[in-house]
């Protein structure tokens, strides 16, 4: 039997932290080859946390994100990290977005070829990226992670496609990662169960719900603080006062939906749904 893998990717340094990290931590701890792609190096992202808006760590913003990548990294439990080595593309309708090495601005080709590569070499049965509707945040680089996974996912295992990339491996099963709207309720009612102002304004329960495509449910129980510390390794990007992330205290957020939630995109082995493993179905 293959030895199992799973394979995320992700746009910039911090997004493994905020999506899927509990999940990740947990198939590490059952013996999974775990992989992370990141496609880009995060220099468009803003220093959020007031201690670190320093000259220094601004003259040398892209190395420190890349240190604050491989301890997040070690935190979640990532055997190997991969670079795309693109460059982050910022936010909509801002000039990075069309650096001559923007993600955003790439050849698509090239890009899904690069993707191709990785996931030939990994060999990973499972592959995490970002849904198809991402309306709720259309950060440029978020949508190209989806549009090169899509693709990479079918041609990866096309003999036909790219033999210099590696010999070909189709990987079993592509999903994406979502945050439910039924865990922001959790959350928010907890806030008020409690006392204190929630950091959930209304237009959060206004935004595109995509609950009713959620296909697994993946138990975290005991990897939830996992993210908290992984998002706390990435101290330009993170304000660690702050009540969105570490509004609640830990035990109490520990009871709330202890879950990460994705979307079944394809699959080429039969599963029932809905799922609460991602490997399931596969021998």
């Amino acid at each position: 039997m293959a030895p199992r893998c799973l394979l995320s990717i992700h746009a910039h340094p911090d997004d493994e932290a905020s999506k899927g990290a509990s999940t990740v931590a947990k198939y590490k701890a059952d013996g999974v080859h775990t992989v992370l792609v990141t496609c880009t190096g995060g220099e468009e992202g803003s220093i959020l946390n007031p201690a670190m808006d320093t000259p220094e760590v601004r003259d040398r913003l892209h190395e420190v994100r890349r240190d604050e990548l491989d301890l997040a990294a070690r935190i979640i439990g990532y055997d190997e990290v991969v670079l795309l080595g693109y460059r982050d593309s910022g936010m909509p309708d801002t000039e990075a977005n069309v650096h001559p090495d923007a993600f955003a601005a790439a050849d698509l080709d090239e890009a899904v070829a690069r993707l191709v590569e990785v996931i030939r070499r990994t060999r990973p049965q499972v592959i995490l990226t970002y849904s198809d509707d991402q309306s709720g945040y259309p950060h440029p680089d978020h949508l190209r992670v989806h549009d090169i996974s899509v693709p990479a996912f079918d041609l990866a295992g096309d003999p036909d496609y790219r033999p210099d990339l590696g010999p070909p491996f189709a990987p079993s099963k592509l999903y994406y990662s979502v945050w439910s709207h039924r865990r922001f309720v959790a959350m928010h009612e907890k806030f008020l169960e409690l006392g204190l102002e929630s950091p959930y304004s209304d237009d959060w329960f206004t935004r595109p719900n995509q609950d009713d495509r959620i296909t697994t449910s993946v138990p975290i129980h005991d990897y939830q603080d996992v993210r908290l510390e992984a998002l706390l390794a990435h101290a330009t990007q993170v304000d660690p006062t702050s009540p969105f992330w570490f509004g609640l205290p830990r035990e109490e957020a520990r009871t709330i939906h202890p879950y990460e939630e994705y979307i079944l995109a394809a699959s080429r082995v039969p599963t029932e749904l809905p799922e609460s493993d991602l490997f399931a179905g596969i021998d």
